[in-house]
């Protein structure tokens, strides 16, 4: 049981906390959790609403990293009990999206400049080879099929909305990662994909990725292997 109510959580149900870290009377500062945590569409388990409603807010930046949350707040504010909220924050420690505090609750991680390089890396090692593979074997027409979705995209990263840009980018590489037929490249690739997106980059930087699906499946319909190599490089880097 998670002791105390650590900043940066509700204080109870029916209190609107403000859009913005305030500070508080003793000099702290209180975050809302936000108008998705408040949200639960009714079509699947509680925890897998608790826990798309956390990555949707780890990955907008309305959970502040190095911040702390406690289950029963976040609890309240779903209006549901704390252990459908500690289950998802458990699978988002396994993701590194956060991590355990005793007797408090979980701190959203907060990702380095080395992270980031080094995820970067790891996804070129794996991902380039595979889509220069792809690139060789897969039909053009095939490629245009992903079209509609990088264009989804693209709209997601031109409104701003960082949160609907995370989830139709990991859309789009799972498609295209689809086409290898290797499951467990699938899994691999979409798990570091995931841990790249907790860094919520700005806005703004999103337009600039999410213009690269496009470039790549250009090159890849193509069949330019170089262009292939030089897109997918940049784009494992993420958002600048």
């Amino acid at each position: 049981m998670e002791q105390g109510r650590p900043h940066g959580t509700a204080p109870g149900p029916g209190v609107a906390l403000p859009a913005q870290a305030t500070p508080s009377a003793r000099g702290e500062h209180t975050h809302d959790e936000s108008q998705h945590l408040r949200r639960t569409p009714q079509r699947y388990s509680v925890r897998g609403q608790v826990l798309d409603a956390l990555r949707r807010a780890l990955v907008s930046g309305e959970l502040v990293p190095g911040e702390v949350y406690s289950g029963p707040a976040l609890g309240e504010r779903f209006g549901v009990s704390a252990t459908p909220v500690r289950e998802a924050m458990q699978q988002l420690a396994l993701e590194g999206a956060v991590e355990v505090v005793p007797n408090r609750g979980f701190r959203v991680t907060s990702r380095t400049p080395r992270d980031l390089t080094e995820l970067a890396e790891v996804r070129a090692l794996l991902e380039v080879p595979a889509l220069l593979r792809l690139a060789r074997t897969v039909p053009a027409a095939r490629w245009g099929e992903l079209r509609p979705l990088a264009e989804r995209a693209a709209v997601a990263a031109a409104g701003g909305d960082r949160a609907a840009y995370a989830e139709l980018d990991r859309a789009f590489h799972r498609a295209v990662f689809e086409l290898s037929g290797n499951r467990q490249l699938m899994l691999v690739v979409d798990d570091l994909h995931r841990r790249a997106q907790w860094a919520a980059p700005p806005a703004g930087c999103l337009l600039a990725d999410a213009a690269e699906h496009l470039t790549l499946l250009d090159a890849l319909a193509a069949q330019d292997l170089p262009a292939v190599e030089a897109v997918a490089t940049r784009h494992c880097a993420g958002p600048a």
